[in-house]
């Protein structure tokens, strides 16, 4: 792919963009919420148009390439455009699961000034930061019930 750098580049700033958002919550959550989704939305359809690049074009899947071992997840992703997409991939769903945490903070009683770098934590570590948050909004609800 000859502009896989542009389009790591574009994918990038698109999501600064939905975070910075989140970031940013508290002065208009709604809206921002909505802003960090379209670009996560955008993303997303990069994401299939590589995908369906990928399986339109090029010489097929490498030898050994799947998804039922460790090894043919690595054959899967030895190409530099399926490593693209795998990052686009990423960098779509972290930010939607951060819109979501910023959408159920409030409603979880979750402080804007912890959720921050919990979005943070998700940006550079999803699961990580989607574990954190669960836990904090588990303790912030119990501690509403109370």
């Amino acid at each position: 792919m000859p502009n896989a750098d542009l389009v790591f580049k574009v994918a990038n700033w698109i999501v600064l963009v939905g975070w910075l958002a989140l970031v940013l919550a508290p002065l208009r959550r709604e809206a921002l919420v909505l802003v960090a989704r379209l670009a996560a939305a955008s993303v997303a359809a990069i994401y299939v148009i590589l995908l369906a690049r990928g399986i339109s074009m090029g010489p097929g899947l490498p030898q050994g390439a799947g998804f039922s071992t460790l090894d043919g997840v690595v054959a899967l992703l030895s190409r530099r455009e399926a490593i693209l997409g795998g990052w686009v991939h990423f960098l779509a769903f972290d930010l939607f699961v951060g819109s979501w945490m910023a959408e159920d903070a409030p409603k979880a009683g979750v402080p804007h000034w912890l959720l921050v770098p919990l979005l943070g934590l998700t940006l550079m570590a999803g699961p990580a930061g989607l574990l954190a948050y669960l836990v904090a909004a588990a303790a912030f609800r119990a501690r509403k019930r109370r």
